[in-house]
């Protein structure tokens, strides 16, 4: 038995020598190292050590927030969450999910309807067709929740357990938010990256245009070395963005997006747009862009032409007009301007009116639109210097940067001519119109310094700013000298602009109602494609101001290519100002009082419509009678020059038809055309007058 003794022991002491052996050459590995790591290559470990500590991180600011006149949020940041789903989590028992599965799949479809009961129950169970080791850790269950959407999930049948027994878990992120959703959204903006900045940071609108107040300024951490660890200590914290406080009323943006929308959808348009301010202050109140949705039906917010530059077309006639009774150009209203058929200045294609007159007044150029006397008028002075002219702007203000706050602004292009017979060609079209490029805003803000009294207030969109370091409110300010015009020159083109609506011939007669008086002009101008003007293409614009006696709101609506319906200037855009006009009056927003009662309260009982005399029983109105199916058709066409019959039209369609056709409209009555003279199909040029009378 002691061989066998003696075998034991020395494996024993051969496996202790195994043991010792290894541990005596990984104590010399070891050592070694150290020796490596302390010494030899302590100059590379020090410098790793040095830039590790050296590392720097930033610290995203809170992104300030965008805010209405009255404080309510336009833009802002908001949490969102993102579901998700681990199938191999510690806890989770498919079969507990599958015995849950009818209710969950009802909570799901009745909150998250973007599935039904049947898709949501296919839609969970489908991991668990995998084999176990192969089901998802993060299987999306939703996205975009509010905090409120994440509390209600966690109170799901199978989901209100413990985290490790469902696999639930929520992604935070962070989204900037509109409340109003797409209302003033262009001019408000969007953020997102951009080739500029790879952060994010505003990539237009106002959150482009004011980025660098909204961004706020980045914080900076750096790595500090503490007795059990290396953290990251903040070394320059970061400064929020400051608020930005904008001009915009809800209830007027609401109003003006509503009426711009409802007009666009009558006549078919391209694109829209609409500007609102206040007369004493420049505050854009309201500005709307609407284009027609090229992925379904509708109008959507598009691109911001407030400040993109297009020939204006007669709505520039009032800055012509202006300097000519300023500078002392016209000084009789009553001089007769001679324009006949047309007027071929500096041997140039002649210049022709819409509506055909022998003769007009100086004081009825704006109120019927005349280009020929408006050219008369302008070249009296200019003929011989025609570049006299772009000085003579300039020196008003008008072609100053604005600095609205909206991204892409442009100054208006009005080029000063050479002194030659183009140079005077080119003058005699700038004057009303043509071969210039103004953004609508412009001529909004020349309008609004005419109502003003001459005063040439500068529009904004930004009116106080809010941040960590103080507060900054940002005080009206002027374009130019302060003045476009003096007092007297103001009120002389109020009343010109007045009888644009409210005179014999105006071209905006349409616009009359018994609540608002409005002043303002037409403008129409054919559009540019490939170089040449598409007569089939028009840009209608109407900008005014009112109440017309007492100026408190100007606005400026611009209306391209109406395809139905309403193809006049008044009857697009003019009618978009109108409305508006209206909702604000009934709304008490122009100093009026929205109560509609007597100011003594009557004795006698009240009678209704719908009742009968004596008889206190309340009975149904005779239901109104439709249109015959005659009366909805569109008028004939007639041959040749013949004037359309308009009979048994509504006086819109009416004037529609006619002004499209060239024809000067006046009416009398009311309800639908009776008869029209000139007769249906008499030949006649245009700008003949077409009365109409109205009989129910």
């Amino acid at each position: 038995m002691a061989p066998k003794i003696n075998d034991n022991r020395t494996n024993v002491l051969l496996r202790y020598a195994l043991i010792i052996v290894a541990i005596l050459y990984l104590s010399v590995r070891i050592v070694n190292q150290l020796g490596n790591n302390c010494i030899v290559d302590a100059d590379k470990w020090n410098a790793r050590f040095s830039e590790e500590m050296a590392t720097v991180t930033e610290i995203i600011p809170q992104r300030g927030n965008i805010l209405a006149a009255d404080g309510q949020v336009l833009s802002t940041n908001l949490n969102f969450y993102t579901a998700r789903m681990d199938y191999r989590a510690e806890g989770f028992r498919p079969d507990s999910l599958k015995a849950h599965i009818k209710e969950l799949s009802a909570m799901m479809a009745a909150n998250f309807p973007q599935r039904d009961a049947a898709g949501w129950e296919k839609y969970l169970l489908a991991p668990l067709q995998k084999p176990v080791n192969k089901r998802p850790r993060a299987y999306l269950i939703a996205q975009g929740l509010s905090h409120s959407d994440m509390e209600l999930m966690r109170t799901f049948p199978f989901l209100r357990k413990a985290r490790n027994r469902t696999g639930l878990h929520f992604e935070k992120y962070m989204r900037r938010f509109n409340p109003y959703g797409d209302m003033a959204r262009r001019s408000i903006g969007r953020v997102g990256e951009s080739e500029k900045f790879v952060g994010v940071h505003g990539i237009s609108g106002l959150e482009c245009a004011l980025d660098s107040i909204l961004y706020g300024k980045v914080g900076y951490t750096k790595r500090v070395n503490l007795t059990k660890k290396i953290v990251d200590w903040t070394d320059t914290p970061a400064i929020p963005g400051g608020d930005i406080v904008t001009t915009i009323d809800i209830a007027m943006q609401d109003i003006v997006e509503s009426e711009l929308n409802n007009v666009l959808d009558s006549c078919g348009a391209d694109w829209g747009l609409a500007i609102l301010m206040d007369v004493k202050t420049g505050d854009i109140k309201a500005i709307s862009n609407l284009e027609r949705n090229p992925y379904g039906a509708g109008y959507i917010e598009a691109l911001n032409r407030a400040v993109t530059g297009y020939e204006p077309g007669s709505v520039i006639k009032t800055l012509s007009m202006m300097i000519a009774v300023e500078d002392g150009i016209v000084t009789d209203l009553d001089e007769m301007l001679e324009t006949g058929n047309g007027w071929a200045y500096a041997g140039g294609r002649p210049i022709t009116d819409s509506h055909w007159n022998a003769g007009v007044r100086v004081g009825e150029v704006i109120e019927q639109s005349s280009n020929i006397g408006m050219a008369r008028i302008i070249t009296r002075k200019y003929n011989d210097h025609p570049g006299a002219f772009y000085s003579r702007i300039k020196q008003t203000g008008f072609l100053e940067p604005m600095h609205t706050g909206i991204a892409g602004e442009r100054p208006p292009r009005i080029d000063s001519v050479a002194s030659d017979r183009g140079g005077r060609i080119a003058l005699s079209r700038q004057c009303y119109g043509y071969a210039t490029e103004i953004p609508p805003i412009y001529t909004l803000a020349l309008y609004n310094a005419i109502a003003n009294n001459g005063e040439f207030v500068r529009p904004r969109l930004v009116q106080k700013i809010l941040s960590a370091t103080g507060d900054s409110v940002l005080p009206v300010t002027y374009m130019g000298s302060g003045r476009a015009c003096s007092p007297k020159t103001a009120e002389t083109m109020r009343s010109m602009l007045t009888n644009v609506v409210w005179g014999e011939h105006g071209t905006g007669r349409f616009l009359r109602n018994d609540r608002v008086r409005i002043a303002g002009k037409t403008g129409t101008c054919y559009m540019i494609e490939n170089g040449q003007y598409n007569t089939a293409k028009k840009r209608l614009a109407f900008c005014g101001f009112f109440p017309a006696e007492e100026p408190r709101f100007s606005c400026m609506v611009l209306t391209c290519h109406p395809t139905k319906n309403f193809f006049g200037a008044a009857t697009t855009s003019g009618q978009v100002l109108r409305n508006v006009a209206l909702k604000l009056y009934s709304r008490g927003l122009l100093g009026n009082k929205s109560e509609y009662h007597t100011p003594t309260p009557s004795t006698e009982a009240p009678t209704f419509f719908a009742q009968l005399s004596g008889d206190p029983t309340l009975h149904t109105r005779t239901p109104f009678a439709l249109p015959s199916s005659k009366r909805m058709k569109a008028p004939a066409a007639t041959k040749g020059k013949g004037i359309p019959d308009v009979r048994r039209l509504n006086i819109r369609e009416a004037i529609a038809t006619l002004e499209s056709h060239g024809f000067d409209v006046s009416f009398s009555g009311t309800g639908y055309v009776a008869s029209q003279t000139p007769s249906a199909g008499t030949v006649a040029t245009k700008g003949t007058k077409v009365h109409l009378h109205l009989s129910r």
